[in-house]
């Protein structure tokens, strides 16, 4: 898995209320651009991620 500073890690595992979670990736730890990383989400908490099989890189829109 790769991503860049603004892309969105949306995971769709069984651990919350809803099983699905979208935040902005805001620093990149990993070499290569690899995990882990660290999410903001919409609620403002940070987290430093380590995907699991059922989250995704949704690569940041560009701007028009």
């Amino acid at each position: 898995m790769h991503a860049k500073v603004g892309d969105h890690l949306r995971t769709h595992g069984v651990t919350s209320g809803d099983g699905r979670h979208l935040g902005e990736i805001i620093e990149v730890r990993g070499a290569e651009d690899g995990p882990p990383y660290l999410v903001r989400f919409p609620d403002g908490a940070e987290r430093l991620i380590y995907p699991g099989p059922d989250t995704v890189v949704e690569p940041r829109r560009p701007v028009d």
